[in-house]
């Protein structure tokens, strides 16, 4: 990804987030403070026709150096290519490009009523850790978020 794609991702990600189900944020970031809070080397889209239809980026979890292996994604999908497994490509591409650079943790987090992004995280490796009960307010309801995790098998 590059800031080129950022008008098509941003309007991927807001479609998403006008879900209510995709996020606890409302409005996607301008390009500077998606480009800041996420690390350059795992960005990817997925275009089809010429056009993104989707994107995966990760951001650190912490600053702190025993934790550079452990990373935090979010992965997105327009509406038109939902089903057609443009997510699970753009998992793929993440975890291969994340396990080449020694990470060794792929975290995310994800509303339990989000039944096709645990699906697509499930099929992916990913196994749920557990749900944090309202640790979060979202159109002001309390949310909870299933806690997913994917665990290198290659990565000691």
């Amino acid at each position: 990804m590059a800031a080129v794609d950022w008008p098509a991702c941003r309007r991927i990600y807001q479609e998403g987030l006008d879900t209510g189900e995709a996020s606890f944020e409302t409005s996607a970031p301008d390009w500077d403070a998606f480009d800041g809070s996420r690390l350059t080397s795992h960005r990817f889209v997925a275009m089809f026709n010429g056009r993104v239809v989707g994107w995966v980026a990760v951001s650190p979890v912490s600053a702190r150096p025993v934790y550079a292996g452990v990373v935090e994604h979010s992965v997105y999908v327009s509406s038109e290519a939902r089903g057609g497994g443009v997510g699970g490509a753009l998992l793929g591409a993440l975890i291969a490009s994340t396990e080449q650079a020694g990470i060794w943790t792929i975290q995310s987090g994800v509303f339990p009523t989000n039944k096709a992004s645990l699906r697509l995280h499930e099929a992916a490796g990913f196994r749920v850790v557990g749900t944090r009960e309202r640790v979060g307010r979202h159109h002001g309801e309390w949310r909870d978020v299933v806690l997913l995790e994917r665990r290198s098998q290659v990565v000691a």
